[in-house]
């Protein structure tokens, strides 16, 4: 009985949602990020997002990789020292995101959806996200945040804490 018991719990335990390829071998090195909020206002209402700052290649590159989670106020600011067209894709990243591309001013420039790719280790080259403009900074959340809070291109965008990003 007890036998049948832990055969019917590692069942259920393995019954939960799918998993993309890959997402259980997913490992990348530890990077400490400084951290920030961004606040964004529109419709008069201001949400702010708690954001971990990549402002290195190295921490470009990482970013959300393998995060099996993103707090629902969270997101990773990612900041360039200059106006960029570099695209953004989704290898090892194993939660669904939205981004927003701004200009050197915090504007807006574009929000896009980002799938997760099925095998997160191998994402076609199909699925690469970039805005038609330059842009200086992205923020990463999780995917329907803008459209949640009503926001669009219209929002306006301050850095409120963290100390300056480094452009």
């Amino acid at each position: 009985m007890a036998a049948a018991a832990v055969v019917v719990a590692a069942l259920v335990a393995g019954a939960g949602p799918a998993r993309p390829a890959g997402a259980d071998d997913c490992t990348i090195p530890q990077i400490k990020y400084r951290h920030g909020i961004l606040s964004f206002t529109e419709h008069g209402t201001t949400v702010d997002v708690r954001v971990e700052i990549a402002e290195t290649e190295r921490m470009r590159e990482v970013g959300l990789m393998c995060r099996r989670s993103l707090d629902p106020d969270a997101g990773m600011l990612f900041i360039f020292e200059e106006d960029t067209r570099d695209p953004f894709w989704m290898k090892n990243t194993l939660i669904p995101l939205s981004i927003a591309f701004m200009g050197d001013h915090w504007q807006v420039l574009a929000i896009m959806d980002m799938r997760v790719a099925p095998d997160p280790a191998n994402p076609p080259p199909s699925d690469i996200w970039a805005p038609t403009r330059p842009y200086r900074y992205a923020l990463e959340v999780n995917q329907g945040f803008f459209k949640t809070h009503d926001l669009d291109e219209r929002a306006q965008v301050h850095f409120v804490s963290g100390g300056p990003p480094k452009p």
